[in-house]
């Protein structure tokens, strides 16, 4: 089995490579299309469908990752022979819910979610060294690049955390090696 692993945005996808980087994942970039994690909601990415019609099994397993999951994924019909399921790792409300646990922020969003997104939040509160989030992938690299533990950490409490998502909706807790 291969998998094809789709990111909703450049952050997320930051973050998976940071996974399999130190090797965290209960899979290797060896089993990946393509060797690597893409930046795409859909299947019309070129890429994605290049590195498709390279590899010759029916035995691809795609893996959405990012907060929202409503969006169908639309598998064109030349792929959906060779696609043997789709799986959502869904890291809602927001993937600066993984910053606000890793400062230990978490008590103090809670008093302020009503009027303020996790995004918001993390703009006013966290800082990483001289630089303030500012939503941007170098922010994610630097924060968490060196410093996997910290991320891992924040991926097993945010499942604790959440408690629970939509039927067939998995975290990212569900990818890491125990």
């Amino acid at each position: 089995m291969k998998r094809l692993i789709m990111c909703e945005g450049p952050n997320e996808l930051e973050i998976m490579k940071i996974l399999l980087e130190y090797d965290l994942l209960i899979f290797d970039n060896n089993e990946l299309i393509g060797l690597t994690p893409y930046h795409a909601r859909q299947m019309s990415n070129s890429q994605v469908r290049t590195e498709l019609n390279i590899y010759p099994g029916h035995d691809v397993l795609i893996m959405r990752i990012g907060d929202v999951q409503s969006e169908n994924l639309k598998i064109p019909k030349e792929y959906s022979d060779r696609i043997i399921g789709v799986k959502k790792y869904c890291t809602k409300p927001e993937l600066e819910m993984l910053l606000i646990i890793s400062e230990g922020l978490v008590s103090q969003y809670e008093k302020t979610k009503s009027k303020l997104s996790p995004k918001s939040f993390a703009k006013m509160n966290i800082k990483y060294g001289k630089m303030k989030y500012d939503n941007s992938t170098q922010f994610y690299k630097d924060y968490y690049g060196t410093r996997p533990d910290v991320l891992v950490d924040a991926i097993r409490e945010y499942k604790k955390l959440k408690g629970g998502h939509k039927k067939g909706e998995l975290y990212l807790a569900d990818l890491l090696k125990e």
